[in-house]
């Protein structure tokens, strides 16, 4: 087993639904405001009011490793750890990514979803489904006796049929009492290889696919993360335990998913 890789039990794991529940909450409550016009800080503001007095939770990204907001936003050809700015105006047709993060009682949740901004291309639409399929692929993969080789490969071949590149430069991760725990989800590799995984493990599963190379870079700010061809980039996030059937997705978006099937 990797250094790092706690099993939790059954209580622990109800903490950890508990805030994962919320953390989906938060993006369900700010789809509405995704709109063209608003501003990224907007939404940071509306989420972070929501967490603080709705939710009575901590924003976990408040000054972790020094980030300075509530949730990350990453517009099309930003892959993460978008910076939400009073300059960043959502337009018509754009895609944007909203990572979220709370601590609930010491016990943090962790999700992000993609967002369409008024009508996508019919590219940018394949790109954020195709990314949510390989979301998908990864998460079934997931039960006593697989191993991380085999969710990355799901994941990775659902990209690739489609033509798109898998970043490698990021991962899911162990989180639980700890944001992120030393557990590393690959979105790519090899059936078979990897840690055995076992009932009471709990990972984030998030894959990033680029429409074109998967190649990034790092801005000046030392936070967001690009494309360094400039094509667009996608990614889902859900938490999941190992349980001693399979899985369960401790994310799960309140009121349904839209035009997105439950995993």
């Amino acid at each position: 087993m990797q250094r790092g890789t706690p099993i939790k039990s059954a209580e622990q794991i109800a903490m950890a639904r508990r805030a994962g529940h919320l953390a989906a909450e938060v993006l369900a409550m700010v789809e509405p405001h995704v709109v063209p016009g608003v501003s990224t800080a907007a939404l940071d503001r509306i989420c972070h009011e929501h967490i603080v007095n709705v939710q009575g939770a901590i924003p976990a990204n408040v000054g972790y490793q020094g980030y300075p907001k509530t949730i990350l936003t990453s517009v099309n050809q930003v892959v993460c750890h978008g910076i939400p700015s009073e300059d960043k105006i959502l337009k018509k047709g754009d895609i944007v990514n909203i990572d979220v993060a709370v601590i609930k009682d010491g016990w943090f949740g962790d999700t992000s979803r993609m967002f369409f901004v008024g009508t996508p291309s019919v590219a940018a639409r394949r790109l954020v489904e195709t990314t949510y399929e390989a979301m998908l692929a990864g998460i079934r993969q997931v039960r006593p006796g697989a191993t991380l080789g085999d969710v990355g490969h799901a994941i990775q071949s659902v990209a690739q049929r489609a033509h798109f590149s898998v970043v490698r430069e990021y991962c899911g991760h162990g989180i639980g009492q700890v944001y992120h725990e030393d557990l590393q989800v690959l979105h790519y590799g090899q059936p078979g290889q990897g840690l055995r995984l076992e009932p009471g493990m709990v990972f984030t599963i998030e894959p990033m696919l680029n429409a074109g190379r998967r190649e990034t870079r790092e801005l000046a700010d030392g936070w967001t993360v690009v494309t360094k061809d400039r094509s667009l980039s996608a990614q889902w996030e859900h938490m999941v335990a190992v349980t001693p059937e399979g899985y369960e997705v401790l994310t799960p978006w309140p009121g349904g998913t839209g035009t997105y099937a439950p995993v």
